[in-house]
């Protein structure tokens, strides 16, 4: 088994867009914006931040991106990190994670920010393994006004 994570160029968006919906089907509930991703919204996320995408013999398995926060410059939004339903459960996503913490560290960010959907707690856990925190007096801006909120999470990479 070859795993191999590597960033991403604006090359790779519909390719993103196709994992995110991918990773989404039957595991993430039908208002989530995820299921409707495009290739255009992923490359208008990469020409802002970046993104990971995770290879396992040079299968695509799964991706994450990140955005500069609109109001913060030393804090990184983490969005859609997913593995497709194949291969879950190995510990996988972890790669990605640990990918995109050495790449905020080596740009000089003091914090990550993510949200977990409010149907979606069970990850909760899965981040405080990678040193998440609740964060519940931070909003998360890119929540569907349709939803109930989000649970905001931070990682401080430095204080």
């Amino acid at each position: 088994m070859n795993l191999q994570v590597r960033e991403v160029s604006t090359d790779d968006a519909a390719l993103i867009a196709e994992l995110t919906r991918a990773c989404w089907a039957e595991r993430v509930t039908a208002s989530s914006s995820g299921h409707h991703e495009s290739a255009e919204r992923v490359l208008h996320d990469l020409q802002r931040g970046g993104g990971f995408i995770l290879q396992l013999d040079t299968r695509p398995v799964g991706s994450v991106r990140w955005l500069p926060s609109d109001t913060e410059t030393d804090v990184w939004e983490i969005l859609r990190m997913g593995v497709l339903p194949a291969y879950r459960g190995q510990g996988l996503s972890q790669h990605l994670m640990e990918a995109l913490i050495h790449r905020a560290q080596g740009a000089d960010i003091n914090e990550l920010r993510l949200a977990v959907r409010a149907d979606q707690t069970r990850v909760v856990d899965l981040y405080a393994v990678f040193e998440f925190e609740l964060a519940p007096e931070l909003e998360y801006t890119r929540a569907n006004p349709l939803d109930e909120p989000p649970i905001v999470m931070r990682r401080w990479l430095k204080r």
